[in-house]
């Protein structure tokens, strides 16, 4: 049986006591009322909206409200589908757990426009809407029915039209789908009494089991995985990946990004840290593991003119060597992770600062240091006092200009830089 959308409006039968597909033509409406209700209602107390259900007969209340709460979960992270009023949202952890605009747009260059893409894990749909504005077709396939009749209703709002929903589950129909150039998934994260779990086989669908039956369907796999997964162990479970990405927003790591390839074979990935900044400006960095294992570290005799402070996605994936190198910077520690240069390294892919002050840390410096920099921005990087207690000790209160990173040096000395945004 190949997905090929020939069975809309129908029911097929499957082979081998497979679970039915259903197309669905989504029925799901906003009434005028209920969308004037959301616009009117969308910063108000949800509880008490709840309470007052009564004085709103034509208006489903708990519908609306649970629209308002998955708005609010999407402003930042989807701001193009929180301005349009109608969109559809089937629940609240669709929007929870979904990718935002800037990772599933970044997503687009690891498919070629004439692939038919098949996502195994539909959800809210970002990544197969994404995904579909660059490739040929888009096959969805979801297990929950509203997530199914949701997904379908917003893909004609936003008439992207190239996209088949499927309900079923996904592990027991991909020895069932044919002529698929990639398949995507995003394995559900959430174990037993909704507890979140990290571990890879602890997802669903287990992809160390799945895996060589996608590979026999298709030529590559893409697979999104939580930004807390062990990137090396993974690695190990997953022989066939070919490139790996980690993804931040706004210097906040967001996900992992596992490419795999059927007819590929590397030892040693291709990891792209990749942080996409406010302005959607993209830092990026690339290394193998084989270079940082060769890669010899250049120690910092002492703080230089600039610091530097890699981006999260560069700390995650641990190329805590090799940018030393290609940007020809210098380590202050082995397990302080902050550069320095007395020339200014353009391109840097972190925070770049200009050192204007070094302290050498101790209880009196502590005790003085609050009238002569009354407010800052507290870094701590391999150091033993933690930020919090750093405030309460020294009085200094949070934001302003000033930026201070209480660390330790090469020789073991512990210190505070001040320094300033270059």
């Amino acid at each position: 049986m190949e997905l090929d959308g020939s069975f809309r409006g129908g029911i097929p039968s499957c082979t081998g006591g497979l679970v039915f597909l259903i197309y669905y033509f989504c029925t799901m409406k906003l009434s005028e009322e209920t969308k004037q209700f959301i616009r009117e209602h969308r910063t108000d107390d949800l509880n008490r909206l709840l309470l007052s259900a009564s004085r709103y007969p034509e208006v489903d209340v708990p519908f609306a409200v649970g629209q308002i709460a998955s708005r609010r979960q999407i402003r930042e992270k989807l701001p193009a589908w929180y301005a349009n009023p109608e969109l559809i949202f089937p629940a609240k952890i669709t929007t929870e757990q979904c990718s935002s605009e800037a990772t599933a747009l970044y997503k687009q260059q690891l498919v070629q426009e004439t692939d038919h893409l098949c996502d195994l894990t539909g959800g809210l749909g970002i990544d197969a809407g994404y995904f579909s504005r660059k490739v040929n077709r888009v096959t969805y396939i979801e297990r929950f029915e509203t997530y199914c009749q949701a997904a379908q209703h917003n893909f004609r709002v936003l008439g992207w039209d190239n996209i088949t929903v499927y309900q079923g589950d996904s592990g027991q129909l991909i020895d069932e789908i044919n002529k698929v150039d990639v398949f995507y998934l995003d394995p559900a994260r959430r174990g037993e009494g909704n507890k979140r779990v990290f571990a890879l086989q602890e997802c669903e669908p287990d992809l160390t089991q799945v895996l060589p039956r996608l590979l026999e369907k298709a030529p590559k796999v893409i697979a999104k995985l939580s930004p807390m997964a062990d990137i090396q162990q993974v690695c190990r479970l997953l022989p066939h990946t070919t490139a790996i990405h980690v993804i931040s927003v706004k210097n906040e790591c967001k996900e992992l990004l596992y490419v795999l390839e059927r007819d590929k074979a590397v030892s040693s990935p291709a990891i792209h840290c990749i942080n996409i900044t406010a302005g959607g400006d993209i830092q990026a960095y690339t290394f193998t593991p084989e270079q940082e294992l060769n890669t010899s570290l250049q120690p910092a005799s002492a703080p230089g003119t600039f610091l530097y402070e890699p981006n999260s996605s560069v700390l995650k994936a641990g190329a805590f060597k090799s940018i030393s190198t290609a940007y020809q910077v210098n380590k202050l520690h082995p397990s302080s992770h902050l550069y320095t240069s007395e020339q200014l390294v353009p391109g840097f892919p972190g925070r770049v600062f200009r050192i204007t002050g070094i302290f050498s840390f101790n209880n009196k410096l502590l005790k003085g240091l609050a009238r002569e920099i009354p407010q800052a921005n507290l870094t701590v990087r391999n150091f033993p006092v933690s930020v919090e207690e750093l405030r309460k000790r020294s009085k200094i209160k949070e934001g302003g200009d000033i930026y201070l990173f209480a660390t330790t040096l090469h020789d073991g000395g512990k210190v505070i830089i001040k320094a300033v945004k270059a």
